[in-house]
């Protein structure tokens, strides 16, 4: 098969951070294939959301196996008896699942080498990232050098959201014309709530806090 400049492969939860990166990726490319990985979340309404979205926009949507990584790595996210709670003393947030991104996007790699897309597109960034290894920019860059060696082939790794904070991935979202859908129908929440959420968890309140300060910005700009 081929190798398409025009063809992408985005890496979708369903979460706000990677929709957007969804409707990004199909502003740019001709032909997108989102992927979402199953890893024994706490919540099957990620997967469902996942579906629901990528069916509601017409997109091709894979959903693949990959619970060992709850064999390999306990957390919050997969594990009823552990408690979602921010890093503290330096350490990690308990919703950290170690591998978790090192994984994904070599399995998105390969089914884009399989599809003929050039371009895997994650929701990745730095700016809110908690701490999370897995998400600097340096390792993005790092693993593409590994993923085309390994490959064979000159895969492009985007990370549309690296240097965002949440007041600007929703402001791209507007920019897309897709805040109000982002806004309605992602799950964000570690409570496995669309839309608004549980309103308390770490996700939520972030989520919340970047909202407020875009739409109080927007409206000083229309004063």
């Amino acid at each position: 098969m081929g190798f398409s400049e025009e063809k992408a492969v985005v890496v979708f939860s369903g979460g706000q951070d990677s929709t957007t990166c969804l409707f990004w990726a199909l502003e740019q490319f001709q032909e997108v294939t989102a992927v979402t990985f199953d890893y024994g979340q706490r919540h099957d309404n990620e997967i469902e959301t996942a579906r629901d979205i990528a069916a509601d926009l017409g997109v091709e949507h894979h959903v693949l196996d990959m619970s060992l990584l709850n064999q390999l790595a306990p957390n919050a996210l997969t594990r009823d008896d552990m408690e979602v709670k921010e890093g503290e003393d330096g350490e990690l947030p308990s919703t950290f699942v170690e591998g978790r991104n090192l994984l994904f996007f070599s399995f998105a790699s390969i089914l884009a080498s399989q599809k003929g897309a050039k371009h895997v597109v994650t929701g990745v960034c730095e700016t809110d990232y908690s701490g999370y290894p897995d998400c600097r920019d340096v390792f993005v860059k790092s693993l593409n050098v590994t993923l085309n060696l390994a490959v064979g082939k000159e895969f492009v790794l985007h990370t549309p959201l690296m240097w965002l904070d949440k007041k600007e991935t929703w402001e791209l979202a507007d920019k897309l014309g897709r805040l109000t859908y982002v806004k309605d129908n992602t799950l964000t929440c570690y409570h496995g709530i669309r839309g608004n959420g549980c309103g308390e968890c770490p996700a939520c309140k972030l989520r919340r806090a970047g909202y407020e300060q875009y739409m109080q910005e927007k409206e000083r700009e229309l004063e």
